[in-house]
């Protein structure tokens, strides 16, 4: 078969352009071709929603690692976390799932500890905070369930001045 050169030219582009739909793909869908690196440790929450597999987990706003998995355990969601391997964690860090604005996305945010222990790859974080539900707190604020500071005052402490029936 004889081929032209502009064909030739054009196979080549079409061959280039498949193989950045691919890389694209790739880093997109946050799949990893070669295998995981890193070491795994797990963490107990009481409630982990909107959390997904894939989610990143930061200490001081810098990603350190991703969500791995997501199960049950005694009634409780547990999180496989992935962290990278030059990240250490002390025994006394603390997870917690946290938002990025009111609809953003969630992570995991670790709190670093001051122990000396590190907690080794397989291991466990104890201390985890659970992220407030948001529908439960617009039902206390709108329920007026909320303590204040500046709530209103029983009627003992009110002044003279305050009183509507000395008026």
């Amino acid at each position: 078969m004889n081929y032209t050169r502009s064909e030739i030219v054009v196979g080549f582009f079409v061959l280039i352009g498949i193989l950045c739909l691919g890389y694209l793909a790739i880093k997109l869908g946050k799949l990893e071709v070669m295998g995981s690196s890193g070491y795994t440790v797990y963490a107990d929450f009481s409630s982990v929603a909107g959390l997904k597999v894939g989610d990143p987990v930061e200490i001081a706003g810098v990603k350190v690692g991703r969500v791995d998995g997501l199960g049950l355990a005694d009634e409780r969601a547990r999180l496989q976390l992935r962290m990278q391997d030059g990240v250490k964690l002390q025994e006394d860090v603390i997870a917690s799932v946290r938002s990025r604005g009111l609809i953003g996305d969630k992570f995991v945010l670790i709190s670093p500890g001051a122990s000396d222990k590190l907690i080794p790859p397989g291991g466990k974080i104890r201390e985890t905070d659970s992220p407030p539900d948001i529908t439960d707190l617009i039902g206390k604020f709108v329920g007026g369930d909320l303590t204040s500071k500046g709530g209103p005052k029983d009627e003992s402490q009110k002044t003279p001045n305050e009183n509507p029936s000395q008026k």
